[in-house]
């Protein structure tokens, strides 16, 4: 009987260890988590330190568990203690952090009782080291090893237990100011989930007592309990947390942290448990498996990241696409199969190294036609062209020629007009480009190289084509994005906080402001990017936009060039490297000159001139910053710099 109960207790004790562990695992993945993806949010900070603490706490317990120098295992558990310490103060500050994330902001006694709390728990810290809060170690009674109990232990118990209460009433406080529903069952998780670091820790506070001694076999069932109702709670707590501080939609949030767990600590876990059921069953069977966990340990990794990787996708379309599975199914099939400007290079040089070969040509090249001008795409062999003849002689053949012929002779080059065609109309053809054949006369070529020659400039044109509406889809995708990030920085704001929505965001402040002054700056003499610009919202330019009759468009013309002005040095003009800044200002956006005019102005390469660039977009962002302030602060913006 008494052989059959040990043996029990010991089974019991493993499943322990095994959760200890996996526990351990998954709280500091979880750590990294919100490090990582919301650290800039209040809870989330707060329940940071929460996790720092369980790891603290059972990675000590998982290491203790398995040492054997008596030294050792006293360090473990002492270390232990301060994680169990730190607990209370790091509890009330996370449900102190919720409630004012509701719209009630921390006043003076909840800051305060947070702050004593906190120096509290680090005077019992610097006790635990000389046996006071916690006794040295025993090990010699039946449960486990552990530490002495005090009578400052027992009156830790008691204080633990009402920072708990005290930080449950906020937990319903909390609970109670969320008004929509997605946000009032996101925070029933959330309190529900704050049973975990209670229930975590409720199993080490009675090592030593008297129920752990005499009741074995019932403490560490309730124990195991304890531990496998904490990971499931801990996960559900983070679920909870992760929707905080972030402008995502749902279901980036919950398919990133979905990905984030079984990758990590369920993978860990899994590999955790095998290894420890390899070693257990050979000591079991009286044969040495040693040899066997790594091999295990390797396999199992392998195969559930397989498994994740066949699987996962399944599991998100079904749980988190909801009614957007379509036009996120549409959105991957776009990047799936998204032609860049590398593919649509590999694809270009296949085919001009076809024509090439075929037609017995020096040289080709292939030419697009934007709104900026005419871009050299790519060249392949003896060419006589360079960047000179493209952007001057070129540009005036094509300009001059709007319809232009099939075959174009220019110099020892034959030029082939490249079309976009609407729906395979002919009629609705707009040339977008020009193929260029070097060393080679066209009208000796036979039939089969003139069909050769037509399926070859029909595919080149489809390239550029595809390549030249995907970059007109991102332009729509990047005005699009500032839209819709706006919406859901509302949306993060007004999950909890019902008066959330009712907050404007300040330009300033925002991460996207350098983009928005490049975006003008580009487009300084027209365009959607500037007449749409989040930088006519600003009060300098509602200012200013008085002197050019309301016209804001103007205005903010007006501005930038003042905050271009501000980053001229003073004396005359020279170019210098003092003057860089100013120079690639005026002569990039103001007079609309070509990258590499600029760079050759300036003797610098034009790798360089795009690194100072955007240096100076910055400045000048800078200086519309300040213009900013000095508007709100009732001050004259305007600076005038005397050359």
């Amino acid at each position: 009987m008494t052989n059959w109960l040990e043996g029990f207790i010991n089974l019991i004790r493993t499943i322990n260890d095994l959760l200890t562990a996996g526990i351990a695992i998954t709280a500091f993945s979880l750590l990294l988590y919100a490090l990582t993806f919301n650290l800039r949010d209040r809870v989330a900070r707060s329940f940071a330190i929460i996790l720092f603490c369980v790891v603290v706490v059972f990675t000590s317990e998982s290491l203790g568990s398995i040492a054997v120098d008596p030294a050792n295992i006293e360090f473990w558990y002492k270390l232990q203690w301060l994680g169990i310490v730190l607990l209370p103060p790091s509890y009330l500050q996370f449900s102190d952090a919720l409630v004012a994330t509701t719209g009630r902001p921390s006043r003076w006694r909840r800051r305060w009782a947070v702050r004593l709390t906190y120096l509290f728990s680090l005077i019992l810290l610097v006790l635990i080291p000389v046996d006071i809060l916690v006794g040295p170690i025993n090990l010699e009674q039946a449960s486990t090893p552990h530490l002495e109990r005090t009578l400052l232990t027992e009156l830790f118990t008691v204080y633990y237990w009402i920072i708990m209460l005290l930080s449950w009433i906020n937990f319903f406080r909390a609970y109670i100011r969320t008004v929509t529903p997605i946000s009032r069952r996101r925070m029933g998780y959330l309190v529900v989930g704050a049973l975990a670091p209670a229930l975590g820790s409720f199993p080490f506070l009675l090592f030593g007592s008297g129920i752990a001694n005499q009741l074995q076999g019932m403490f560490w069932i309730i124990a195991t309990i304890s531990n496998t109702i904490f990971y499931v709670l801990i996960i559900l707590m983070a679920y909870s947390v992760a929707f905080f501080g972030v402008a995502w939609s749902d279901r980036v949030v919950k398919t990133r942290l979905f990905k984030w767990i079984m990758r990590g600590p369920v993978t860990a876990s899994l590999a955790l448990g095998f290894t420890t059921l390899v070693r257990r069953t050979g000591v079991v069977f009286g044969y040495d498996f040693e040899v066997f966990v790594p091999i295990v340990m390797v396999v199992t990794i392998v195969l559930f990241q397989h498994l994740i990787t066949l699987f996962g996708p399944i599991g998100e379309k079904w749980f988190f696409y909801g009614n957007d599975q379509q036009d996120i199914e549409i959105l991957q099939t776009l990047e799936n199969r998204l032609l860049t400007r590398n593919d649509l290079l590999e694809f270009l040089e296949m085919i001009l190294a076809a024509l090439m070969d075929r037609l017995q040509a020096a040289g080709s090249f292939v030419v697009s036609i934007t709104e900026e001008g005419l871009e050299l795409v790519l060249t392949n062999g003896k060419i006589n062209i360079n960047n000179q003849d493209l952007t001057e002689e070129l540009s005036k053949i094509v300009i001059e020629n709007g319809d232009f012929p099939e075959i174009f002779q220019w110099n020892n080059n034959s030029l082939l007009p490249l079309y976009s065609r609407s729906n395979g109309n002919d009629d609705q053809k707009q040339m977008i480009g020009l193929l260029g054949l070097t060393g080679i006369n066209l009208d000796t070529l036979d039939d089969e190289q003139r069909t050769a020659l037509k399926i070859m400039i029909d595919r080149a044109g489809l390239a550029l084509s595809d390549r030249q509406m995907q970059i007109e889809i991102f332009n729509s995708m990047e005005k699009l994005s500032n839209r819709v990030n706006s919406i859901q920085q509302l949306r993060a704001r007004g999950r909890y906080d019902k008066d959330g929505v009712f907050q404007l965001e300040d330009p300033i402040e925002s991460k996207d402001l350098q983009s928005w002054v490049k975006d003008a700056l580009t487009h300084f003499w027209g365009g959607p990017k500037f007449t749409e610009n989040p930088l006519l919202d600003l009060n300098v330019v509602e200012e200013t936009a008085v002197e050019t009759e309301g016209n804001k468009v103007n205005a903010l013309r007006a501005i930038l060039r003042d905050a271009i002005e501000q980053v001229k040095p003073d004396g005359e003009r020279r170019f210098t490297g003092e003057w860089i800044l100013y120079n690639i200002l005026e002569m990039k956006f103001l007079e609309g000159r070509k990258v590499r005019e600029i760079a050759i102005k300036l003797s610098m390469s034009e790798a360089d001139l795009y690194r100072k660039q955007r240096v100076a977009i910055e400045a000048v962002a800078n200086k519309i910053i300040e213009m900013e302030k000095d508007s709100r602060n009732g001050k004259d913006h305007i600076t005038q710099k005397q050359s």
